[in-house]
């Protein structure tokens, strides 16, 4: 019997805490690309990408070309001229991968250069949705563009537009 009473009175409880709180989304794509500054910097950060493929892509083609030409002598090369060419080969190749992963892995160029310019934009808007929720009451907002499991959201609580609005005021 007092388990059913602490259970009503648990669940009772959490009810009117739920209610009590408030909440609202946003997507945080949309608020982004409405930031002049972002697609300035998203097209700096694709400019630096392009640029890099362009050096990787070339560096490949070398390598196809040293292999070509290795495929072509081969029959007329020594042993020791064919390991040669190979470890010439094998090195480029290594050397083409250890410069794509500094451009484009998780501690590379592009990290870091989106760090620089994308960062300082995410910060404003996370500073303007917390002065955003501070001044309105809410309790959480959610990110809607995010993979967060939302599955259903009611699109009166969408309250994108007005961080928009709060973020040109600035």
């Amino acid at each position: 019997m007092k388990k059913g009473i602490l259970l009503v009175f648990a669940l009772l409880l959490a009810s009117v805490t739920m209610e009590a709180q408030r909440f609202c989304y946003v997507d945080i794509e949309k608020i982004l690309t409405s930031v002049e500054d972002y697609a300035a910097a998203q097209k700096k950060l694709d400019q630096f990408a392009s640029k890099w493929n362009q050096e990787i892509a070339q560096k490949y083609q070398e390598i196809e070309q040293l292999y070509g030409k290795y495929q072509a002598d081969k029959v007329l090369l020594s042993d020791k001229a064919q390991e040669q060419r190979e470890d010439e080969i094998i090195q480029k190749e290594t050397e083409a991968r250890d410069f794509q992963k500094t451009q484009f892995g998780p501690e590379g160029e592009l990290f870091k250069k989106r760090q620089e310019l994308v960062k300082p934009i995410q910060d404003k808007i996370y500073v303007a949705i917390e002065a955003y929720a501070q001044k309105r009451g809410f309790d959480f907002i959610f990110d809607r563009s995010s993979d967060a499991s939302m599955l259903y959201a009611n699109p009166e609580l969408d309250k994108t537009q007005d961080l928009i609005d709060d973020l040109k005021e600035d």
